[in-house]
């Protein structure tokens, strides 16, 4: 996923960043950092939130993990809930993701099917997660 893009798990807001110089009646130019120097530093009105001051909005784009080619990978922490949706034929499940760097009320429905194949992890039965839990507080 490209930095930029719309998608459910791009970032909402980056920043806070500066406005070095206004072009236009509905452009600025932003003082980006030197990790973002592939980006474009002129941006539409629409595309920029006031800085509200309040820090847990605001995400550094060391934690979202930005690459090189300004693209990043978003990391599933737990599954908060379950549903089937019964079709005429088949049943199809889906499951509320809750991603690294996203608050809950972001969380995402997913195929069931496809994040067990992707992150086996999350879908540990209880006994195998107990097991795992107690060797990794051994461990500690």
């Amino acid at each position: 996923m490209r930095f930029g893009k719309k998608g459910k798990l791009s970032p909402r807001y980056i920043g806070p960043y500066r406005i070095s110089k206004r072009i236009g009646n509905v452009a600025y130019e932003l003082e980006l950092p030197q990790e973002l120097v592939a980006v474009h530093s002129v941006f539409h009105i629409s595309m920029l939130k006031k800085c509200m001051g309040d820090p847990s909005l605001i995400i550094p784009t060391e934690s979202i993990g930005i690459k090189n080619n300004l693209s990043y990978e978003e990391i599933p922490v737990q599954i908060l809930d379950r549903q089937v949706h019964k079709l005429r034929t088949k049943e199809v499940a889906s499951v509320k993701v809750l991603w690294r760097n996203q608050f809950v009320e972001e969380a995402t429905w997913e195929a069931e099917e496809d994040m067990k194949k992707r992150y086996p992890h999350l879908f540990e039965s209880g006994e195998n997660a107990d097991q795992s839990t107690n060797s990794l507080l051994s461990t500690l």
